[in-house]
């Protein structure tokens, strides 16, 4: 991990107050998040939790959206080709000493096709299943939706811990 120089804290606030989220001013950086919270902090700058939970929530139902459209498409994938077994098959050739092209249309595939056509929808299936399989559960929904309830909660009582500070402070009457 690099030094901490006056450039790297210098870009580090440049980052954040280009609304850039904590672990992408780390990655970016090389240097780990509670670094940034650190350099952040001393500069009087605070992220806001809430705002990126909900903005990392949002991007784990576009990623859940994505999932589903590439399991339909594999689905679609295995359905084609498993139709396409159903179909003529053309065979060809070409090359050879005298660079010739011969073709023959199969009422069906040959057995090799035939496999490989199995492999490949079988392997598409299997795929998207897992796939399916794993955003059915709602599991993810409800560990998002209880992630933000903890996190308003930290954040209510971080508040209500420095208005507490604040009146019991020295300045108090």
């Amino acid at each position: 991990m690099p030094a901490i120089t006056p450039q790297i804290r210098k870009k580090v606030l440049a980052l954040f107050d280009a609304g850039r989220h904590r672990n992408d001013i780390a990655r970016e950086l090389g240097i780990s998040g509670p670094t940034v919270t650190r350099i952040c902090r001393a500069e009087g700058r605070q992220f806001d939790r809430a705002a990126e939970a909900l903005e990392l929530r949002a991007e784990q139902v576009d990623l859940e959206k994505l999932r589903e459209r590439v399991a339909k498409k594999m689905l679609i994938v295995a359905d084609d080709t498993l139709n396409d077994l159903e179909a003529p098959h053309l065979v060809y050739n070409f090359g050879g000493r005298d660079n010739t092209y011969q073709e023959h249309l199969l009422d069906e595939a040959p057995l090799d096709a035939k496999l490989n056509a199995m492999r490949t929808a079988s392997l598409a299936f299997d795929k998207a299943t897992r796939i399916v399989e794993k955003s059915d559960t709602g599991l993810d929904q409800a560990v998002g939706v209880l992630d933000s309830l903890a996190i308003g909660f930290e954040l209510a009582a971080a508040q209500i811990r420095a208005e507490d500070a604040s009146d019991t402070g020295p300045d108090a009457s």
